[in-house]
C-alpha cells in the first residue's frame, strides 16, 4: 500500500514467492499471480458493479482478493472502505496518481477512505529525514490527492509517525508475526535492519487499523495496489487472522467456529449470543468449538459482535485490487529516479509535453510501413497515457487504437494530441493543488510553506 513501484512487463522473478515491495519487481505474466498466489482474475466482477472506473473496464485493474465483499458492500449500501498510502521519498507522477484515482473513486461510490503517509518506512527504508518527509508528504502527494478530489467527508489523512493507533496495533501485530515469516515473504536477511522489519508491522496496522472500533468497526476495506504490493496483503490477511479469538468456516454444511485463545466465558457468550439466531438442536458445543447449523453469514455477525463485547479485534482480511504496471516514455522502467521515464504531477506542462514528443511509441521504422502494416498501440507508451490517464471515454480511446492499427493515424498526430491533453491536465492540476493548499486544515493537517 505504499510507493507504487512502476516498471515494465518484462521479466518474471525466479523465486516468485519474494517479491519485494521496496524493490523494482517486474512482472511479465500475471497469470503466475493467479496460479501461484491465489489472486482471483478481475473481470468476473465486473457485471456486477454499476459504474466500474475506467481502469477496471479497460481491464488495467487485473486482479483481486475478495473483492466481491466490497462489491457486496457496494450494491446494498453496507459500510465499507479503501485504503492506501505513499511513502515521501520523490516526485509524485502519473504511477502515483493511478492509486489516487481508485481511492478517489471508492471514496464516490460511498466508502470510508483513509491515506496515509508512510514516514517511517521512508524514514528506515530509504533514510530520508523526518523534516524532508514531512515536506515531500504534503507539498507533493498530499497536494495532489486532495487536488484530483479527495474530500474530508469520508475521508482521512495521517502521517504514519503521528498516529498512535497505528503505532499502537503495530506493537500488538508484533507478537503475531517472526521473524522466519517476514524473511520468507520480503527476503529478510542478517543485513536488514530492525527498524526496516518494524515498518512491515507499520504497514499491516496501517491497513488494518481503520477497522478498530474508534473508526468505524470491523468492515470490508480494499487496498488498491501494483502486484509488487502484494507481500503486504498477504502478510496482513494473515495477521489479521491470527489477531482474531474466533475462526469461522465452513465444512460440509456445517458452520464451525474455533479458537485457540478464546476464555471459556467467552466461549459462553457466544454460545448465549446464538441461541438468539438459531435453535438450540441446531448448535452443539465442543471443548474448543462450536458447530452451528446455519447461514454462514449470520454466524459470522454474531461472532464478530461477541468477539468485539470480550475486547477482541473482529478484523475482516483486507481486499485487495491489482492494476498493471505503467511503462516508462523511453520504455523499461517508469522510475522517480529516471526523470525522462516518468511525468510528474508538480513538472512543468510544457515539460512534459516535450517529453511526450520524444516518448518510445509502438510505432514503424517508416512512414511508409506504418502506413501499409499499422502501428503496434499495445506496445506505445503514448496510447498507455491515454489509455490509464488522458482519455476517459472508451469509445475514443478505442477510435485511436483502430486507426493506428489501420494506418491512418501517424505516431506524430498521436504524440501531438497526447502532448495537448498532458499539457491542459498539467496546468488546470496545478491550478487545483494551489487551492487544496487552503483545504489541508480541513484533514487537520497543519503545515507552513
Amino acid at each position: 500500500m505504499t510507493e507504487t513501484i512502476i516498471c515494465p512487463l518484462s521479466i518474471i522473478p525466479q523465486n516468485m514467492n519474494t517479491i519485494n515491495p521496496w524493490e523494482s519487481t517486474t512482472i511479465e505474466d500475471y497469470q503466475k499471480l493467479f496460479d501461484e498466489f491465489g489472486i482471483s482474475p478481475f473481470n468476473k466482477l465486473l457485471s456486477d458493479i454499476k459504474h466500474p472506473h475506467r481502469y477496471m473496464r479497460r481491464g488495467i485493474i487485473f486482479g483481486h482478493r475478495s473483492y466481491d465483499s466490497i462489491v457486496d458492500a457496494m450494491n446494498s449500501g453496507k459500510p465499507f472502505g479503501a485504503m492506501s498510502g505513499f511513502m515521501p521519498s520523490g516526485r509524485v507522477h502519473l504511477g502515483h496518481k493511478m492509486v489516487m484515482d481508485e481511492i478517489i473513486w471508492h471514496q464516490q461510490q460511498g466508502g470510508t477512505v483513509v491515506m496515509a503517509v508512510a514516514d517511517m518506512e521512508s524514514h528506515s527504508v530509504r533514510g530520508i529525514s523526518w523534516k524532508d518527509c514531512l515536506r515531500i508528504g504534503v507539498e507533493e502527494y498530499i497536494l495532489s490527492l486532495i487536488a484530483l478530489g479527495f474530500e474530508p467527508d469520508g475521508g482521512r489523512i495521517y502521517f504514519q509517525s503521528t498516529s498512535p493507533e497505528v503505532r499502537d496495533l503495530a506493537f500488538e501485530l508484533g507478537i503475531k508475526a517472526n521473524f522466519s515469516e517476514l524473511s520468507a515473504i520480503y527476503g529478510f536477511n542478517g543485513e536488514t535492519n530492525i527498524a526496516h522489519m518494524v515498518s512491515a508491522t507499520v504497514q499491516s496496522a496501517d491497513i488494518l487499523h481503520s477497522q478498530l472500533k474508534q473508526f468505524g468497526g470491523p468492515r470490508p476495506v480494499v487496498i488498491p495496489v501494483g502486484a509488487d504490493q502484494d507481500p503486504h496483503i498477504r502478510l496482513t490477511r494473515g495477521l489479521a487472522d491470527k489477531m482474531n479469538l474466533f475462526h469461522v468456516f465452513q465444512k460440509d454444511g456445517t458452520v464451525k467456529i474455533y479458537s485457540k485463545s478464546a476464555h471459556k466465558e467467552a466461549f459462553k457468550t457466544l454460545r448465549k449470543r446464538l441461541s438468539v439466531d438459531f435453535n438450540e438442536n441446531d448448535i452443539k458445543m465442543f471443548e474448543g468449538h462450536i458447530d452451528v447449523n446455519g447461514s454462514l453469514e449470520h454466524v459470522r455477525i454474531a461472532v464478530k459482535d461477541v468477539e468485539l463485547l470480550v475486547g477482541g479485534y473482529a478484523f475482516m482480511p483486507p481486499a485487495s485490487t491489482y492494476h498493471k504496471f505503467m511503462t516508462g516514455l523511453q520504455g523499461g522502467k517508469m522510475s522517480s529516479s529516471i526523470p525522462d521515464s516518468i511525468i510528474a504531477l508538480t513538472e512543468d506542462p510544457k515539460g512534459a509535453a516535450r517529453k511526450i514528443m520524444r516518448a518510445k511509441t509502438g510505432g514503424r521504422v517508416t512512414l511508409e510501413e506504418q502506413k501499409q502494416h499499422g502501428g503496434l498501440p499495445d506496445e506505445c507508451t503514448v496510447f498507455e497515457l491515454m489509455l490509464y490517464h488522458l482519455i476517459e471515454d472508451d469509445n475514443d480511446v478505442l477510435e485511436i487504437k483502430q486507426e493506428c492499427i489501420n494506418g491512418e493515424l501517424m505516431c506524430g498526430q498521436c504524440k501531438k494530441k497526447a502532448a495537448e491533453l498532458m499539457e491542459t491536465f498539467l496546468i488546470e492540476h496545478q491550478e487545483k493543488r494551489e487551492l487544496a493548499e487552503l483545504k489541508l486544515s480541513e484533514f487537520g493537517i497543519d503545515y507552513k510553506f
